[in-house]
């Protein structure tokens, strides 16, 4: 059979061939001519990816590939679907390409189960981490280290981010060799623009029209009401709130105020439903996606209209993540964000930041009946009301917790407009509400017991606890350990951190002084002596003032006065 180099599939280039040539090998051994393909349960390539909608859209963008590739096969491993049965599957099928979340494939490699996968994982080739940024803002930073320490070293591995942050640049510096940077930017030849060079950088694309819109906290949810309303329910929309709780609240709400529309919602803590909702908003020709930045990065959904940010991120780089989803492959999209009064300086902020010029709408009037009509719906159902609590409690966790928080503070919000705009029927019990004035909300005045369950189940169980509450004055829980819980006070994020710092630095000056003891050789075994009555007396004023502290009568600079007080008069006597 002749072996001819011009036979190979892959061309070779004519400096390589003049080379073979110059060395007197005319036609290729049969080693050099032998092509080994990967078995079926030998892995070739991984890629990961941050959430389980960008897996499984890379995992169909696959597909059409390897539609015509033979011997070549992938697989599909993400949460929310039964490990056994993707065990089944590769054991029954292997994959020569995994596409995964970081958390099903660490379990998969450290289970091992019956595939024994990280011996399939030693003939890996390539390597990619998808959205790397974003891997390790959701906290996957041992999840990948775990991973990486299965795989072999002499590998090719690839890191996509569309933002580049410090962890990234740490993460490139202790796992790859040789790194290159591959850096693509959108130039603007915009005469308009007001620049010294005609290139101007642009964190979004020219083809997305940036607006924002300035309402009262009490009409926001009215003023988006009506502008999806004279946008037409033909049209595509993406809905972006800042926690789990404000999608559960407002997609219950909205489903019924927007009856025309198809309503969705997705976000990180859903189980059941929220691959189903991901399939059927990508399918449909319109409809409003409720979601969190879970839906912020990477995941691509033809025909977006309209981006709608009802609350601003939590980074401005978050911001351009999610006006990303518009405007995609050059296609034309809008993208608009409501701000309170108090937040008007987020425009300038965004621009200097992001390099993103926001034009202001004008809006059209708000819904009528809104909030009139959101409370009718809490007071049918008691799950609305309790999810409308957990909203605003967790949006003004959320508004504490920002990366502008020069400009978007937490103190400058008027807490009763708020909670009006969330349509609550009643505050709830929270420590950032106490000392602030709150009279610009208006409780309504009914019995809250008499708000049922829709669901016969929930509201049987809590017929059966208002029983015994009125019997016995007090609410029964469903066990000691969450009654232990529930009678724990709760307090601000602030103050709680105030008091981990503070835990940590008695931590630290207790080891200071213990090392000191070490240095000087007092912590070496010492002749135990019998303690008369006045070291008892000493100890226990000593316990006294450690409850103290741990109750919090006092704080940790008393107690530190007291304590050093105490050992200064100690040592006056010793030396008398």
């Amino acid at each position: 059979m002749e072996l001819n180099w011009n036979k190979l599939d892959v061309k070779l280039s004519a400096s390589t061939k003049k080379t073979i040539h110059e060395m007197g090998f005319e036609r290729m051994t049969p080693v050099q001519n032998r092509s080994e393909t990967l078995k079926r349960h030998e892995v070739g390539g991984i890629i990961i990816s941050p959430t389980r909608e960008l897996a499984t859209q890379t995992s169909r963008v696959l597909a059409y590939f390897l539609h015509h590739v033979e011997h070549i096969t992938q697989m599909l491993l993400i949460g929310g679907n039964s490990v056994s049965a993707d065990v089944d599957c590769f054991k029954a099928k292997g994959a020569n390409i995994l596409i995964a979340t970081p958390g099903r494939l660490e379990d998969l490699l450290m289970r091992k189960c019956d595939i024994n996968l990280p011996a399939a994982v030693k003939s890996l080739e390539l390597l990619v981490l998808d959205e790397a940024d974003r891997l390790l803002d959701l906290g996957f930073e041992k999840t990948l280290t775990t991973i990486l320490q299965y795989l072999p070293r002499q590998r090719r591995t690839g890191l996509f981010s569309a933002t580049q942050t410090k962890d990234v640049v740490q993460l490139v510096r202790a796992g790859l060799r040789n790194p290159v940077f591959v850096t693509i930017h959108e130039k603007c030849h915009n005469k308009s623009i007001d620049t010294r060079s005609d290139e101007v950088d642009l964190s979004t694309p020219s083809t997305l029209a940036n607006y924002y819109t300035v309402c009262k906290p009490e009409e926001k949810l009215a003023t988006l009401v009506g502008f999806l309303r004279s946008q037409g329910s033909h049209q595509k929309f993406m809905l972006f709130f800042s926690t789990c709780a404000c999608v559960e609240y407002f997609a219950a709400v909205l489903k019924v105020l927007l009856a025309e529309f198809q309503v969705f919602a997705i976000h990180g803590r859903m189980k059941g439903t929220r691959c189903k909702d991901f399939d059927s908003f990508q399918k449909a020709k319109s409809g409003v996606l409720i979601c969190t930045d879970v839906m912020g990065r990477g995941v691509d959904i033809r025909d977006v209209n309209w981006v709608i940010q009802y609350d601003p991120p939590k980074s401005a780089a978050a911001f351009v993540h999610r006006c990303g989803r518009t405007a995609r492959i050059g296609n034309q999209g809008s993208a608009l964000v409501m701000l309170l009064p108090t937040e008007d300086a987020y425009v300038d902020f965004i621009y200097r930041n992001q390099k993103v010029h926001l034009v202001e709408m004008e809006t059209p009037l708000p819904a009528a009946d809104t909030l009139s009509c959101v409370r009718s719906i809490q007071l049918k159902d008691r799950a609305v009301m309790d999810k409308a609590l957990r909203a605003f409690t967790s949006h003004i966790h959320a508004y504490s917790r920002y990366e502008c928080n020069v400009i978007l503070r937490l103190k400058d919000l008027n807490f009763g407009t708020l909670a009006t705009g969330f349509g609550l029927l009643k505050l709830p019990k929270m420590p950032e509400l106490q000392g602030k004035d709150v009279s610009d909300f208006e409780e309504v005045h009914i019995d809250f017991n008499s708000i049922p369950y829709m669901d016969r189940q929930r509201e049987r169980i809590r017929q059966e606890k208002l029983k015994i509450y009125k019997k016995t004055g007090i609410w029964p829980k469903s066990d000691q350990k969450s009654k232990r819980r529930s009678c724990r006070q709760t307090e601000p994020w602030s103050l709680s951190k105030q008091h981990r710092m503070e835990r940590k630095s008695k931590r630290d000056r207790r080891k200071i002084k213990k090392q000191q003891q070490q240095d000087s050789g007092r912590s070496k075994c010492k002749r135990k002596r019998n303690l008369c009555q006045e070291d008892i007396d000493e100890l226990a004023k000593d316990i006294a003032l450690i409850k103290k502290l741990k109750r919090r009568k006092i704080s940790q600079e008393e107690f530190d006065d007291q304590f050093d007080a105490k050992n200064r008069e100690n040592s006056c006597e010793s030396s008398e």
